[in-house]
């Protein structure tokens, strides 16, 4: 019986651990099973893409840029196709071997050779490692060559930047280089679609316009072992390029102003002076922005950084100089408007006036005599704009500055390098200086001198409003769809003319008189119109009648026939001893000349342009910047035509 018992004990037991066995497989089994079922069925999308992202990998290319187009269509900024030379050092077998091949192949120099390295230690090993960004044909040619012993390396054709008009469009458009830290930290989409080697705007247009011209990463999909070694190429995906960007200049207009600006620090600036479109805006001295595009080497920044004459510096934009003469239209113009003065107001110019112990002299020694609005204008005599200052006052002469475009921005946020200027009054001076204004500030202010800062473009916005009979314009860089014609713009300028009449001679009702008021389209600048047409002739009598400032650049056929007032502006006090010295301009050291300013519209029977000349230490405007409006004027005008003809096309197209 005991025997019988622990045998039937001993069966138990080894049933129960069976069971407990049997047990414990079937849940390890269907446990196996769930987890099997969740892997292939259940999370099946899931591992597949993480399978995926680890066999495939994908290469963002860069972005080909959008171009630049003048009035007529020409490529101002565009893209060419370069040679370069490409390592993924993933792909390397040995690195150091090809680095030094490649250097004896290129003749790369040590400090060359240096950045390279440096350039591969920053970068992931898949990562393009651009060796060279833009070969010559002979390089090329060298490396495909030898290439059975540069294994890793790639000559491939790349797209880049190209200015073919050189120094032309400098400070217009700007230029490129590759993006900064700095520039891929503030800029988001800079950010999101960055590559090595991505160029961006540094500068001009190119800098404002970034978001618009950058265009859409192209895409390269391989497939990859599990080092991450490049397999094969399953798919390629075009970028879409940037876009493309018409600018109102005139290549012509714009060439011949830097021809008339060679070796010489200024600026030029041509405008519509009914639809505000930039005719030509250049700066100079300018410099090649090609220069710029893979690396300017150190001798050319250095020539550029340290030319006396500031190339890097846009002198129609932020340029700030005492406007001299050519501030007198403005002058009289304020003293018209505010009953100061009529036309027929006389002063007899005796060379100098005296007052409060201070000598104010004229630029003419012994004087112009008895002198009119329309002569003192002709002539410049500085006495006259004295006396009508004088009796203006500051504060009245600053509200018809502003409204003529003095003292603000002309392009508004275009160019981030606009400076405004300053037209100066007695609470400004309180302000800034802790200071009163006195009697002798205002007399030098009513000659374009003293605290007085214009921008050469405020001037030429100033002087296309006066030639357009007082309206306000809206100056603009870049062509826009479906803009008004000048002859649309004519139509609401004589609409507001004879409405304003209307309201100044009292003959509309109060409707009338508020639905003018609420027009603020090219609203008129002036109080009477006759004001305007004072101002217009005795620019006219300046430059074509006899004793006139800019009398020897006159062109006296009427399709040509322009109207200016010329400019000298003071860049320091005159002594008494330099004064007696009388010295010619080229006997006076260099940064103590004056500079050379001339502003003129045309034709004057029909005008349609305005322009505005800055010669920085120029000595005399009429010797110096009146002689290249002239030049100008006869291929300004001689473009006229065909840009009327391309206009017309663009309205068809539209």
């Amino acid at each position: 019986m005991p025997g019988e018992n622990f045998g039937v004990r001993k069966i138990q037991t080894i049933n129960r651990r069976m069971f407990i066995l049997g047990a414990a497989k079937f849940i390890v089994f269907t446990g196996i099973i769930a987890r099997l079922f969740s892997l292939q069925i259940k999370e099946n999308k899931k591992y597949l893409t993480l399978s995926d992202k680890n066999r495939l990998r994908e290469w963002r290319l860069p972005p080909v840029r959008g171009e630049f187009l003048d009035y007529f269509g020409n490529i101002i900024a565009g893209n060419i196709k370069v040679y370069q030379l490409h390592v993924v050092p993933e792909e390397v077998e040995d690195f150091k071997y090809l680095m030094v091949r490649l250097k004896e192949i290129l003749n790369l120099s040590n400090s060359e050779f240096s950045k390279i390295i440096k350039k591969k230690k920053k970068q992931k090993s898949w990562e393009t490692l651009i060796i060279s960004k833009n070969l010559t044909w002979e390089q090329f040619t060298k490396v495909n060559y030898f290439l059975h012993d540069l294994i890793g390396a790639k000559p491939v054709l790349s797209v880049s930047r190209n200015y073919p008009f050189n120094e032309n469009y400098t400070h217009v458009l700007g230029y490129v280089s590759e993006a900064s830290e700095k520039d891929i930290l503030n800029n988001e989409v800079i950010k999101n679609k960055h590559v090595p080697g991505l160029k961006v705007g540094k500068t001009g247009l190119e800098k404002t316009f970034e978001n618009e011209l950058i265009g859409t990463n192209g895409i390269q999909r391989y497939e990859v072992n599990a080092y991450g070694k490049r397999i094969s190429q399953l798919d390629h995906t075009d970028g879409v390029s940037g876009n493309t960007i018409k600018l109102t200049i005139d290549t012509e207009v714009q060439k011949l102003c830097s021809e008339l600006l060679k070796n010489i620090a200024g600026s030029i600036s041509v405008m519509d002076i009914y639809t505000g479109e930039m005719i030509a805006m250049q700066s100079s001295p300018s410099f090649d922005p090609n220069l710029f595009l893979f690396g300017i080497n150190k001798d050319d920044w250095q020539l550029i950084r340290n030319n006396p004459l500031k190339p890097l510096v846009n002198k129609t934009l932020s340029g700030l100089y005492s406007p001299g003469s050519t501030f007198k239209p403005m002058v009289a113009l304020s003293a018209l408007e505010n009953g100061i003065i009529n036309e027929n107001f006389k002063v007899r110019c005796k060379g100098k006036i005296e007052m409060y112990g201070q000598t104010y002299h004229c630029w003419k020694k012994k004087g112009h005599g008895v002198v009119n609005l329309k002569s003192a204008m002709k002539q410049s005599c500085d006495t006259y704009f004295y006396e009508i200052t004088r009796k203006l006052g500051v504060d009245r002469l600053k509200k018809t500055a502003l409204k003529f475009g003095l003292g603000e921005k002309v392009l508004n946020n275009t160019f981030a390098n606009e400076k405004k200027g300053l037209i100066p009054d007695t609470k400004w001076k309180k302000d800034n200086l802790g200071k009163g204004w006195v009697i002798g500030e205002t007399l030098i202010t009513g000659i374009g001198q003293g605290y007085t800062q214009t921008t050469p473009l405020q001037l030429c916005q100033m002087t296309a409003q006066l030639a357009n009979g007082g309206f306000k314009i809206y100056p603009k860089i870049i062509v826009e769809k479906n803009t008004k014609t000048a002859e649309d713009i004519r139509v609401i300028m004589n609409e507001n003319r004879r409405n304003f009449n209307e309201k100044s001679e009292g003959l509309e009702d109060a409707k009338k008189l508020l639905g003018f008021l609420d027009k603020k389209e090219h609203e008129p600048l002036f109080k009477n119109v006759k004001n305007v047409n004072l101002i217009r002739e005795a620019m006219f009598a300046s430059t074509n009648e006899v004793r006139g400032t800019s009398y020897s650049s006159r062109i006296d056929n009427p399709k040509y026939q322009f109207a200016g007032k010329t400019g000298t502006s003071q860049v320091k006090r005159i002594t008494e001893a330099a004064r007696k010295l009388n010295l010619k301009t080229f006997e006076i050291p260099y940064n103590d000349r004056d500079h050379a300013l001339y502003i003129a519209f045309g034709p004057y029977k029909n005008p349609r342009y305005a322009l505005s000349v800055v010669i920085e230490h120029g000595g005399s405007g009429s010797a110096t910047a009146a002689p290249m409006a002239k030049k100008l004027f006869k291929l300004i005008v001689d473009r006229h035509e065909f840009r009327e003809k391309k206009r017309s096309q663009q309205s068809i197209k539209i």
